[in-house]
């Protein structure tokens, strides 16, 4: 029973991002091209919810569901991999349209071409694990 509240919010997001028009090709393509805010207004207002939920999770030693504290490790020092891996996701968002959230949202409305995106990214996924231990992180 508890992964149907999972479910609902994901439906929820879902809607959310569509109405926002944050799924829309259009909209990713004006972004990269530095014609529109609207996504990096998305963007700026997801980052800010982070940092203050983050620092709440903090401040007030918020519990899991299970009643287990959350523990939110310190990230290591070294922005080389960021940038190359920020490089690489940004790329993939630009080729795609989509980036990993939409996917699913896009599949879900009926855009059945992103199925193929959906497959490059799962393939993706599977080769970064068969050579994740020989990258330097």
């Amino acid at each position: 029973m508890k992964s149907v509240r999972f479910i609902l919010v994901g439906f929820v997001f879902g809607i959310v991002l569509t109405k926002a028009e944050a799924v829309s090709w259009y909209r990713i393509y004006e972004m990269f091209q530095f014609q529109s805010f609207h996504m990096f207004g998305i963007i700026m207002v997801a980052i800010a919810t982070g940092v203050v939920g983050i620092q709440l999770i903090k401040r007030f030693q918020v519990k899991s569901t299970d009643g287990v504290p959350i523990q939110i490790a310190d990230k290591e020092k070294g922005s080389f991999r960021y940038w190359i891996g920020g490089l690489i996701f940004g790329l993939g968002w630009a080729l795609a349209g989509a980036c990993p959230g939409p996917i699913f949202i896009l599949i879900g409305a009926g855009f059945w071409p992103v199925l193929l995106v959906l497959v490059g990214a799962l393939l993706g996924t599977f080769l970064y694990g068969l050579i994740k231990d020989q990258l330097p992180h």
